[in-house]
């Protein structure tokens, strides 16, 4: 499971989901879309028009998981260890 969150500068809810993840030990990769256009288009094409973005990828794209904002809700459910179980 690969975890990305999607952030820009000076967001709360970027940097509430970040400390979220770092206080439970949970591995993310973060990527500053105001430093990759690349990666706000792709944000973009999936309909966001703000950060944080998280997606979860299994490694299926079909699969893959994302949604907007700090949501402890699916944090819980879809990044914690016990959803491999």
């Amino acid at each position: 499971m690969t975890i990305t969150v999607y952030t820009a500068p000076n967001c709360q809810q970027c940097i509430a989901t970040k400390r979220w993840l770092d206080k439970r030990g949970i591995m993310h990769q973060t990527i500053d879309v105001s430093q990759s256009p690349d990666d706000l288009a792709a944000i973009k094409a999936l309909g966001y028009k703000a950060a944080p973005v998280t997606i979860v990828s299994t490694g299926d794209p079909e699969m893959e998981l994302h949604w907007q904002g700090f949501d402890v809700n699916n944090l819980r459910k879809y990044t914690t260890r016990e959803m491999s179980n």
